[in-house]
């Protein structure tokens, strides 16, 4: 089952995050992009950076539509620059409500990893969303709690081929978000993470060659649902992980990932003996 980007669609919540400001790293492309733009429609005011030149143009788009957003471009592995890009937010906006720790190095090394490759996946991964969400704690705390998302994935629950890197990063982070929801619960600050499976980002379109068509039916393969995710479909559940709908639920670790971590060695049971009706 396929079919093109505008598959899926989901129905904002009207003013569910009025009044309310949110920083989403990693903000122009993908998950992030999808998360800004969500956040928006559901009346927040959003801070994000990306390390592209693609930030200022996507600013300038989204403000077209009515949106109160800011772009801040820099490295998620300079230390200066995560508090430079919190700094703005407050400057701007007096506040931050909400964290999405987004931005991710997709460096994937085995047995050839360097240590300079390593330092590059920590820094860019669960360090920089540590020293995010240090930054943004105390403004969260005077406002008397916030929510924080951390964007880990189905490589943190599994081994994957030639995937140290990324895998163990990944894996760093399921396991800094329970600590992290530990620490700030006194401060009702709750901080979850989400596992997506194979979602149609960049990244995903680089290396099917820009070909959809072809490639999603391979990878659809992983997951019980037969396809891939889009960008909005893990903006949807991470929204709800950032909004009192999910008040009482922190420390958790949410698969947006099509059944891909519930599928056995079997597979879709499609060649199997005891396929059934599949």
């Amino acid at each position: 089952m396929t079919a093109g980007r505008d598959r899926i669609a989901r129905a904002p919540i009207p003013d569910r995050f009025k009044g309310k400001v949110a920083v989403v790293t990693g903000g122009a492309a993908g998950i992030g992009l999808a998360c800004v733009e969500e956040l928006c429609k559901e009346g927040a005011a959003v801070a994000f950076t990306d390390l592209s030149e693609n930030g200022a143009s996507t600013e300038s788009g989204l403000r077209s539509r009515g949106f109160d957003v800011l772009s801040c471009r820099g490295d998620m592995g300079e230390e200066s620059f995560c508090r430079e890009a919190v700094q703005q937010t407050l400057d701007r906006w007096g506040k931050v409500s909400y964290l999405v720790n987004n931005a991710f190095s997709f460096l994937s090394k085995g047995l050839d990893v360097t240590r300079a490759d390593w330092e590059r996946m920590m820094q860019v991964g669960p360090m920089a969303y540590a020293l995010m969400t240090q930054c943004v704690a105390s403004s969260m705390k005077e406002q008397g709690g916030g929510a924080i998302v951390n964007i880990s994935s189905i490589s943190a629950h599994i081994a994957q081929p030639n995937r140290w890197t990324y895998n163990a990063a990944k894996g760093a982070v399921h396991t800094l978000t329970k600590c992290m929801a530990l620490d700030l619960a006194p401060y009702n600050i709750r901080v979850n993470s989400v596992s997506p499976g194979w979602i149609w980002t960049t990244e995903v379109d680089k290396a099917a060659g820009g070909d959809r068509a072809k490639w999603e039916p391979v990878w659809g393969q992983y997951h019980m649902l037969e396809r891939c995710g889009d960008p909005v479909e893990c903006a949807g559940p991470i929204l709800f992980l950032l909004s009192d709908d999910a008040s009482f639920i922190t420390a958790a670790d949410l698969p947006v990932d099509g059944g891909y971590l519930g599928l056995g060695s079997e597979g879709l049971g499609k060649t199997s003996t005891f396929a059934g009706s599949r």
